[in-house]
């Protein structure tokens, strides 16, 4: 199996596009890539998204983002693994590459949430859990990690506040990223007194449903020559699974796909959790960033907010995450964060992100996307070369 690499990146900001359609934003970013890259075409193309059927109306995204690209004749294929989806999308492309089916693949991906309301948005969302055991029964994904976190409150005794620290640190980051949709900060008080949605998360546990786009171009790390884009490298791209449904898990306070995930791509990448200086979190919820230190092996179960508080997960700590904003500030395009995650933590080892949020001295970063909640988990590995 050949080694591999990501050569070029494209993104648009992440925002709500009612300019803007499904396919003007995916080939938008897929250009953006092509052009860092420094190539006109690519082998094939997989494109990451959940939802343009429900939301958009349009299935058959390969074919029409290859189409109106200018990639005539060009294999494409939507990849689909719920809020997951970017990064399968990438470790799809990582796997004909390594395998030496082709040499070059164009990874873009892409959602549009807000043509409808949030009542259309919320039902389409669901469809990522059991159909027959989670959402018959009412539950929305925001009711689902309600109950975890409401489980986690219990076992550990701890405060709802103390889960303070993730969306602050989110959103202090986001406000020096300029394609983030929530470029502000926020306190601790303002976390404290936010609406409750399903208690007990809250508006600021949650991220906000967007548009958007992003891309890279995935290359064998042998022709890296070839391409004009700085290059990092791609030590691991490994998926875990769980059950679907919470409750046919052992302990749903554990996430197995992250662990095994985690512990897949530590493997294939000789590292440990040590090693990692910066870590992407998939904090689609507050209770799952959390969950996430704990399966991934960052720290022991029920201690996440400790280790956040001593590791000190700011841009200048010891464990900087989530450093362009994660999903809470930068905002949540389904089918696209998988790739959004991969693409600001190449930036960061490339060394082009603006000076506030730029971590020193950063060798190996990690970025972790998470489906549904917690059924497949893409966890990803890159190397500054």
């Amino acid at each position: 199996m050949r080694e591999v690499a990501i050569v070029g990146l494209g993104q648009t900001p992440v925002r709500e596009h009612w300019e803007s359609n499904l396919r003007d934003l995916a080939v938008t970013a897929l250009r953006d890539a092509m052009e860092d890259a420094g190539v006109d075409t690519v082998d094939g193309v997989c494109v990451g998204n959940m939802l343009s059927g429900a939301l958009s109306e349009q299935e058959h995204l390969g074919s029409l983002i290859v189409d109106y690209a200018g990639l005539d004749g060009v294999e494409g294929m939507k990849i689909e693994a719920a809020c997951g989806s970017g990064a399968a999308a990438i470790r799809m492309a990582v796997k004909a590459v390594s395998s030496g089916l082709m040499d070059a693949v164009g990874v873009v991906g892409v959602e549009k949430l807000t043509e409808y309301s949030g009542k259309y948005s919320t039902a389409a969302l669901a469809t990522a859990a059991d159909a027959d055991y989670e959402t018959t029964m009412g539950l929305s994904f925001v009711g689902i990690n309600a109950l975890l976190m409401r489980r986690y409150l219990y076992e550990y005794k701890l405060q709802k506040e103390d889960f303070s620290i993730f969306p602050v640190n989110a959103h202090k980051n986001a406000v020096h990223n300029p394609n983030a949709m929530f470029r502000h900060a926020i306190t601790n008080e303002q976390y404290a007194k936010s609406k409750l949605i399903a208690d007990p998360i809250n508006l600021l546990d949650s991220s906000p449903i967007a548009d958007g786009a992003a891309a890279v171009i995935v290359v064998a790390k042998e022709n890296i020559s070839r391409y004009k884009g700085k290059a990092v490298d791609i030590l691991a791209c490994e998926v875990g699974t769980d059950t679907l449904a919470i409750d046919n898990r052992e302990d749903p306070l554990w996430l197995r796909g992250v662990e095994r995930s985690a512990k897949k791509a530590y493997y294939v990448s000789g590292l440990s959790p040590k090693d990692i200086n910066i870590f992407e979190a998939h904090d689609a919820f507050s209770i799952i960033t959390a969950l996430s230190l704990e399966a991934s092996g960052f720290t022991e179960k029920g201690n996440a907010i400790k280790f956040a508080e001593r590791a000190n997960i700011g841009i200048n700590g010891t464990f900087p995450m989530n450093t362009s904003g994660g999903l809470k500030g930068r905002g949540h395009p389904v089918g696209a964060t998988g790739v959004y995650q991969v693409v600001e933590a190449a930036q960061q080892l490339r060394g082009t992100v603006a000076s506030p949020i730029q971590v020193e001295n950063n060798k190996i970063a990690m970025a972790q996307n998470i489906g549904g909640s917690g059924a497949t988990v893409i966890t990803t590995i890159l190397k500054q070369i």
